[in-house]
């Protein structure tokens, strides 16, 4: 692609109101910026508000699995009308994609994905994206759209992520915008306001939890308000909201599909020596495992992680998990080659 890709992911409480009327004014600010971009950036719209917007057709709503799924039927077509809208008058169209976890966890279909949305840029497309919430089992969903702006923005190794939001950034216990984070660690995490926005389901947690994968895939990230005449490009100037730095990475995009996309389904628990061989991009051999969790096959991706239950990577394994619990004590037994593993 000649053009850089920007993911922008516009969160429920940003462009609508607790009873899930769309800000409209939101909705022509995004597509004016969108737009101004466009000569930059090949541009990913994340934007929740679905459910909101649908809630208010079913009566005595209540948030249920299944009306929340039937909310988002609603909601989708109307929001994706008012996007046409306001793009349109920019000479942009909009194109509606409803994604499923799976969509990320299968390789093949991840490539099939990126292949359809470089039509879309290739013919002045945008693609406005959200969870395909009407089908999508609860078990394999996305945790909530920082998610799916994330993924999106490893996958197609975006040259920066913004997440727009209420808070404006992240706060300080002054609750003044924090303006520049080298690194999310635990000085970073302690500021975390639990709470919602109470419209959608993410929160800060999630947004640094997210944060924290893209950064160290080398994509930097934007916590950004959207107040102001330009506050997208204000972001991507460091001048809007709280500006992450990213970490240099050199995996292939193999390896960052494996660390984000893949979808995990078991953990392995490490001691501090296979750690620090895996530091050293070492392979995983079953003598450094601690504890097996979880029921998976030779082939399938799990989470590795330290003594303390800290995420430390993904690995791609060799062995099932029965296979693995029986060679603990082997030190001849690779559990996971160091290509298929993938360090945080």
């Amino acid at each position: 692609m000649s053009k850089k890709v920007l993911v922008v992911k516009l969160g429920t409480a940003i462009i609508s109101d607790r009873a899930g009327n769309i800000d409209k004014k939101i909705i022509r600010k995004v597509a004016a910026e969108i737009a101004a971009l466009s000569g930059r950036y090949q541009v990913v719209l994340v934007s929740s508000g679905a459910v909101g917007s649908g809630k208010k057709f079913i009566p005595r709503y209540k948030g249920t699995l299944s009306e929340r799924k039937a909310a988002a039927a609603i909601g989708n077509p109307i929001l994706i009308q008012l996007y046409h809208h306001y793009f349109s008058q920019y000479g942009i169209t909009v194109a509606q994609a409803l994604c499923e976890r799976v969509h990320f966890s299968n390789r093949p279909q991840f490539l099939q994905l990126k292949e359809t949305f470089a039509t879309l840029w290739a013919n002045n497309i945008v693609p406005v994206v959200n969870e395909n919430d009407l089908v999508s089992n609860i078990e394999i969903k996305f945790s909530d759209n920082d998610e799916l702006a994330t993924l999106l923005a490893v996958g197609f190794d975006a040259s920066g992520l913004l997440l727009c939001t209420s808070a404006g950034g992240l706060l300080d216990d002054h609750k003044k915008i924090i303006p520049l984070v080298p690194k999310v660690d635990a000085s970073v995490m302690k500021y975390v306001d639990s709470s919602t926005s109470g419209s959608g389901l993410g929160g800060m947690l999630s947004k640094l939890t997210f944060t924290r994968l893209a950064t160290s895939m080398g994509i930097p990230v934007a916590i950004c308000a959207l107040k102001g005449d330009t506050p997208l490009q204000d972001a991507l100037a460091k001048n809007n909201g709280t500006w992450f730095d990213a970490k240099p990475s050199n995996l292939r995009n193999r390896q960052k599909w494996l660390a984000s996309g893949s979808q995990t389904i078991g953990s392995l628990q490490v001691d501090k020596g296979a750690y620090k061989a895996l530091l050293a991009r070492k392979s995983l051999l079953t003598v450094g495992i601690q504890a097996v969790t979880g029921k998976f096959i030779a082939g399938e991706v799990v989470q590795l992680k330290d003594e303390e239950d800290k995420l430390l990577g993904v690995a791609k394994t060799k062995l099932d998990n029965t296979q693995i619990e029986s060679q603990l004590n082997n030190r001849n037994v690779i559990a996971a080659h160091a290509d298929d593993i993938v360090l945080f």
